[in-house]
């Protein structure tokens, strides 16, 4: 049977590239499609052919159907690969292909539909041999009826929205007396994400682990599992790092979880690739409740791939051209073991705040047993606009312990400059004694942050940087003083410059330069520093400094005035800030007492507001919402920092930059009463990983 003539991708960054890829190797023709924030971007260069399809904002691009037919007529494309996000579990998506005549390389609708709601697949699989977490599951109910209906669920329980996923608008509840609030705030957040606001309940597993089932069915009624993959190691539900196969599983239970995915999968006709979660008890391994169904290619595929052998887009292909399956369940053997790391534009030492920025320099790892899925390329610009996940760094050896030293020594050899990674973080997570021992659970994440210690540039380093910055504001050429040889100083032979310098996230700190001879000395922290500077003579945005016999080569951005340093992972932004920026401060400073709270409220990312709580000349109370800005799919909240009168003028859908002024507060003068009326924090939450 014929394989498609050609398949358009409607998705972007590095699923497409990795459809595309196996695309290519079936000698199917691909195309790609873009919004305007996406017309340099590495997946538009690798197909054969690339369509625009509207502008940055996913709702009139990715998430516009019409837009996508369209460019299936006028490339002719027999069929559409969704990815995952965006369409690929959307009903309306697979009808409106089904209704043009195209192929959906996906499940059919009934799938979609059952398997798309909590609630609805929850109760549906529960009679088909497959084990569901006690709890209260139907349509319609309200506040009052989750409440009165949660004592015989018990506590802790969990909140959860009947549509959508990745965590977004999930509530662990642990008393009685909060359940009230925490329903009104999950049913804010299901509307808003999913625009659907219907929860249910389920009692909360302690110490779980995430574990979910790789299924594979055609459209003759085989269905085979390629087994599990440990997904336990999350933070706000969102999967940082995945393995396969789960060393918590014995042979008994992999073959029992194994078999009541595929009855998940029968009991709804499945066809094509998808995935059964699964929450099990670190406590009773041997027991495990269904969670949910999603109905496509996970993010985490490459682990199961690489321990299996199989292309698993290559028979979502053949599956929707019609092929049957050719392989049984005895030919699927598990070899070796597979880490995945995923690697997001996000600050971990922040919090986890999303980073945007212009990738200047770019190193992926290569070697036996690594894959990398990547959308990367030299000078691509990330914007705030979509998902933060770059890449993905995978690992297989022939045992775990094996396949973790891999990965870690792939993500040492990964840089990416221009923007902040959680490379580091990842490193320090694979590395932690308890992730090495497989002592997983979804909560750990949380347990181990506070302790884990971020490297920080090394004063020999900050003096390095400083030359560098110092030559390249004054030109960097053979004329500029700092690339001369003469023994010039800078305002005389005792005299030194002062510079002021942001080294990544912490305060700003002075440092003063000289040159001595055919060097510069650098004067920190009661340091003396002798640091030679060779620029690049093509003007191509490096340098390079040698200080205390270490060669530290440096890449600027874009901007000329943030240097990028990068080690073993690691990566650090130093910036020399202007003389406006250094009055600024000061004035800042003298402005309010030691101590006090600045009373300007920064956006800490770039982003678009979403909502604005208060009106220009509001009086507001110290910790009051103002306003929630989104980037990268994460919302975040600003708060007053001090009681007082507010100045605003954003509105919802105005773009801010990182570190822009949202919000100015004129303090309440000392003795006067704090407005009463001061508002809760809401959490931060999270978009679901597309």
């Amino acid at each position: 049977m014929p394989l498609f003539e050609t398949v358009l991708v409607a998705n972007r960054g590095e699923i497409a590239c990795r459809v595309i890829r196996t695309l290519r190797a079936l000698g199917i023709r691909s195309v790609a499609v873009y919004s305007d924030a996406d017309a340099g971007a590495r997946h538009v260069l690798e197909a054969d052919q690339a369509v625009r399809i509207g502008p940055a904002a996913a709702a009139l691009s990715y998430l516009n159907i019409e837009a996508i037919i369209a460019a299936c007529k006028a490339t002719g494309a027999d069929a559409v690969h969704p990815g995952y996000g965006f369409l690929s579990e959307n009903q309306a998506f697979a009808r409106a292909l089904e209704e043009a005549g195209l192929v959906f390389i996906g499940p059919r609708v009934h799938a979609l539909n059952v398997m798309g709601d909590k609630i609805r697949s929850k109760n549906h699989v529960s009679g088909f041999d497959v084990p569901v977490v006690p709890g209260i599951a139907e349509s319609g109910l309200t506040d009052e009826d989750l409440i009165e209906a949660a004592g015989q669920v018990g506590y802790p329980l969990l909140i959860k929205p009947s549509a959508g996923g990745g965590g977004k608008g999930m509530h662990a509840v642990e008393r009685a007396e909060d359940l009230s609030e925490s329903l009104k705030t999950a049913r804010r957040v299901a509307a808003s994400a999913f625009g659907d606001d219907t929860l249910f309940l389920e009692r909360l597993i302690r110490t779980p682990r995430h574990i979910e089932v790789q299924v594979l069915a055609d459209s003759y009624g085989n269905v085979i599992h390629l087994g599990e993959r440990e997904c336990s190691l999350q933070r706000r539900h969102q999967k940082v790092i995945e393995e396969a196969p789960s060393a918590l599983l014995d042979e008994a239970t992999r073959a029992r979880i194994g078999e009541a995915a595929c009855n998940a999968a029968r009991s709804v006709d499945y066809v094509g690739a998808g995935t059964v979660e699964f929450l099990v008890s670190d406590d009773a391994p041997d027991e495990f409740f269904f969670m949910e169904m999603n109905t496509r290619l996970q993010v985490e595929h490459p682990v199961t791939e690489m321990v299996t052998g199989v292309d698993l887009v290559e028979w979502q292909v053949r599956i929707a051209a019609g092929e049957k399956l050719t392989l049984a369940q005895d030919d699927v053997v598990l070899t070796g073991h597979a880490v995945e790391a995923r690697v997001y534009a996000e600050d971990a030492e922040a919090g986890f705040l999303p980073s945007a920025g212009t990738v200047v320099d770019l190193a992926e790892p290569q070697g036996e047993g690594i894959r990398v899925d990547s959308a990367l390329l030299p000078g691509l610009e990330i914007s705030p606009t979509y998902d933060p996940m770059l890449s993905k760094v995978i690992a297989w050896a022939p045992s775990r312990s094996e396949a973790l030293d891999r990965l870690n020594s792939a993500l040492a050899r990964t840089r990416i400059a221009g923007l902040r990674t959680n490379v580091e973080y990842l490193r320090l997570l694979i590395n932690d004694d308890d992730v090495r021992a497989g002592r997983l659970d979804t909560t750990m994440i949380e347990r181990k942050l506070p302790h884990l210690a971020f490297r920080t540039a090394s004063d020999a380093e900050i003096a390095a940087a400083a030359v560098v910055l110092a030559g390249h504001s004054t030109g960097g050429g053979a004329a500029s003083p700092w690339h001369s040889r003469d023994g010039w100083r800078i305002g005389g032979v005792h005299a030194a410059t002062p510079v002021q310098l942001q080294v990544g996230n912490t305060s700003p700190q002075t440092v003063f330069l000289t040159r001595d001879g055919a060097r510069s000395v650098v004067a920190l922290n009661d340091n003396r520093y002798e640091v030679d500077w060779l620029v690049d003579g093509e003007g191509n945005g490096t340098g390079r400094a040698v200080v205390d016999g270490v060669t530290l080569d440096a890449r600027f951005a874009p901007n000329g005035s943030t240097l990028w340093l990068t080690d073993a992972g690691w990566s650090q932004p130093v910036r020399m800030l202007s003389r406006e920026e250094v009055l600024q401060t000061q004035l800042a400073s003298i402005a309010r007492t030691d101590g006090a709270a600045d009373p300007e409220v920064r956006s800490p990312m770039p982003g678009t507001v979403i909502t604005v709580n208060v009106a220009d000349g509001d009086s507001v109370a110290e910790g009051q919402v103002l306003v929630s800005v989104e980037a990268m799919k994460m919302e975040h909240q600003l708060t007053a920092t001090v009681s007082g009168t507010v100045a605003i003028t954003l509105s919802p859908g105005d773009l801010v930059s990182a570190n822009q002024v949202v919000a100015r507060i004129h303090p309440v003068p000392s003795g006067e009463a704090e407005d009463p009326a001061a508002g809760t924090v809401p959490t931060e939450q999270e978009e679901p990983q597309s």
